[in-house]
């Protein structure tokens, strides 16, 4: 029970994190537009859902790899990351080219 509130607080945190950077920040949504700014090496941190399909997921780490970007695995499914954005709509994938305010781009390597 501990550790499962822990894990509460942190996505809490995170989500929190994540509606300051749709604020005051730039990001893009979705696999096509994250791909391109990892090639464009815009994108400075990638999110990705839990429920994002294996070769899709090991692509976009690959790119990242290669972009030297850093990836953060959202706990929560591309629902739940769709909300966290403040979009009525599912994400499966999405890339943070511009903080903004948010200290997502320190906090995030260290909580993956």
């Amino acid at each position: 029970m501990v550790a499962s509130k822990k894990q509460k607080k942190a996505m809490e945190s995170i989500n929190s994190r994540l509606a300051l950077v749709m604020k005051s920040g730039k990001t893009t949504l979705g696999y096509k537009s994250t791909l391109k700014s990892l090639r464009q090496g815009k994108a400075k941190l990638v999110i990705i859902s839990n429920n994002c399909p294996p070769l899709r997921k090991s692509e976009i780490e690959y790119y990242a790899m290669l972009a030297k970007t850093g990836v953060h695995h959202y706990s929560g499914n591309n629902i739940d990351l769709g909300t966290a954005c403040g979009k009525y709509f599912r994400c499966s994938v999405l890339s943070i080219t511009d903080p903004g305010d948010s200290d997502i781009i320190r906090s995030m390597p260290t909580e993956s």
